[in-house]
């Protein structure tokens, strides 16, 4: 914001600045007492300082959030291959990159199979939260199911849940991808359980419901666990040819063409046969 003459507005913006910098007396002071000081017109002077100081701390929030993210560097929505997804698809998912489920405690699930950009959507919804200085995790599945037995091994799960709770956003990459023993499955619930309602979570799967008992291995826990998670969620599906496999056929196709190119290049010698006379 930037003002030649003060204006009320230009106090307000003052106020907001720095009661956000945690300075309550100093918002409820400065600005009455310049003004009747006659120092009004340094204000605007003043407020362009703590935009610049504002606009500062936002920078190294996002910078220490991202740090502790854990995002796959590169994999955000500028990069993302919107051309191979439907419209509406991409549409959907710039919407919830906008973050407005997370401050509803609601859930993002995306279905789809090996290669079609499961990943990278979840990744690029997560880069987009951090921007808006948003705490967000990403973690494999298993990584993080084997980290909470160890800490329920240790009798320090609550504690382990705790920190999690910390983030805004946990991104919970690839469930199912691995067979989990009961065990690694009652961590997972719990996980699930402990966040309903409260704290938001995104989850990426190469299988549809009707196969999560592979997860959960009984009925009533599938059930249980399938209900939290669909009871506040925008649910993605990715129905698309795999994005590694199209990839790989491109290359191998410049590979052939190349090798066809230098071969219909490469000069013929013809042998003329020598004959020996008696």
């Amino acid at each position: 914001m930037s003002a030649s003459t003060y204006t009320p507005e230009l106090g307000v913006r003052i106020a907001t600045l720095l009661t956000a910098f945690k300075l309550p007396t100093v918002a409820s002071e400065l600005v009455r007492r310049f003004v009747d000081a006659g120092l009004d017109q340094s204000l605007p002077v003043l407020c362009e300082v703590l935009e610049l100081e504002d606009h500062d701390r936002h920078e190294r929030r996002v910078d220490r959030l991202r740090r502790a993210s854990k995002l796959p560097p590169g994999k955000t929505l500028d990069t993302f291959e919107e051309q191979r997804l439907p419209r509406p698809l991409c549409a959907k998912i710039r919407d919830i990159a906008t973050g407005a489920f997370v401050d509803r405690g609601d859930n993002v699930l995306v279905f789809g199979l090996p290669g079609v950009g499961k990943t990278h959507a979840a990744a690029a919804i997560g880069h987009a939260l951090v921007q808006t200085g948003r705490s967000v995790l990403f973690t494999p599945t298993y990584r993080l199911v084997q980290d909470l037995l160890a800490a329920r091994r240790d009798l320090t799960l609550s504690r382990a849940l705790r920190s999690l709770d910390a983030y805004d956003l946990l991104i919970l990459d690839d469930i199912g991808y691995v067979q989990q023993t009961v065990d690694e499955a009652e961590v997972l619930f719990t996980l699930m359980a402990e966040r309903y309602e409260r704290r938001s979570l995104l989850i990426t799967s190469n299988l549809v419901f009707s196969h999560w008992d592979r997860i959960f291995k009984n009925p009533m826990a599938t059930a249980a666990a399938i209900d939290r998670l669909v009871h506040h969620s925008t649910i993605l599906e990715i129905d698309v040819p795999s994005f590694r496999t199209e990839d790989a056929k491109k290359k191998n196709k410049r590979t052939d063409d190349n090798y066809k190119k230098a071969s219909d290049n490469y000069p013929t010698t013809t042998t003329t046969p020598t004959t020996t006379t008696p």
